[in-house]
């Protein structure tokens, strides 16, 4: 399963080795910025982050509480106030392969969200502009992860579904560890819904055999009780016998008791019960 405190925790704790790494993830993550330029965030580890890229850097960051206004799960506003450094498109910040997966980790931090459900789990960002959540389209496209875009509240909605999808983000983002959890969740459902499919059809099986088994059983007793039974071919009386002496075995065992292909054994069987139907009275001998 797919834990979203968790992946941010993982997300936060990256630091990029290179300068341009580090720049490209502070403006991925100041992408949910306010108009003034200031990021306002609950997550203490994404202003933690957004303070410690800035800082490496060169650029001035302060942090201060956003509000004197709590939370109503208790918790507050941040607002990290960084100097001017969004470039007017994301093409120069995303040019190289290094520089893209830090951008989209920063992104993810501040702009995504991840949530699971019956429909399985589900990844969002949500930006201000439309020509941002193309250009983030076309980044997800190039590292051939697709996603869906929407509008919702005036703002745009790009999300991801799908396990190959969001194990595709993960891997490009470098949450190694989520990816890693993800996968194994994925193999152990999998797993278990064969299994699940297995047992159920095992036991449909049975339950066709328990079936098919009592009717045999009873067109025997009518055949007995109608004194047709003795009358019959060898093989028809061989195999009413056997069935008697094995009454939950399936067709395999009953056949290979009999030294029979499966087929003849389900052909007799099948001939007992149409001869009982057709029973009302003494009849000749039946082949």
């Amino acid at each position: 399963m797919l834990v979203a405190s968790e992946l941010r925790g993982e997300l936060a704790r990256i630091q990029p080795a290179r300068a341009c790494c580090r720049r490209a993830e502070l403006i991925g993550l100041l992408q949910s910025a306010e108009p003034d330029g200031s990021l306002r965030t609950l997550d203490h580890a994404t202003a933690r982050i957004a303070v410690q890229l800035a800082g490496s850097i060169g650029v001035s960051a302060a942090t201060a509480p956003a509000s004197t206004v709590p939370h109503p799960r208790g918790r507050h506003h941040l607002r990290v106030a960084v100097d001017g450094i969004l470039p007017p498109s994301w093409g120069p910040v995303t040019a190289k392969a290094c520089d893209r997966r830090a951008f989209l980790r920063g992104l993810l931090l501040s702009s995504g969200s991840v949530s699971g459900g019956p429909g399985g789990p589900h990844v969002e960002f949500v930006l201000r502009e439309r020509r941002n959540a193309r250009d983030l389209q076309r980044l997800l496209a190039e590292a051939e992860v697709r996603s869906s875009r929407m509008e919702r509240r005036g703002r745009e909605v790009v999300y991801l579904k799908g396990q190959d999808q969001i194990s595709g983000l993960l891997r490009l983002t470098g949450a190694n560890r989520a990816l890693l959890d993800f996968e194994t969740s994925r193999v152990s459902r999998e797993v278990r819904n064969r299994l699940n499919r297995l047992l159920n059809a095992e036991e449909a099986n049975l339950a066709r055999t328990v079936r098919a088994a009592d009717r045999q059983l009873q067109a025997i007793s009518r055949l007995q009780a109608a004194g047709e039974l003795e009358r019959l071919a060898d093989g028809l009386r061989e195999a009413a016998a056997q069935r008697r002496r094995q009454p939950d075995a399936d067709l395999d065992t009953l056949a290979s008791s009999l030294g029979i292909g499966r087929s003849a054994m389900n052909h007799r069987l099948r001939r007992l019960v149409e001869l009982a139907a057709e029973t009302a009275g003494p009849r000749p001998a039946r082949t």
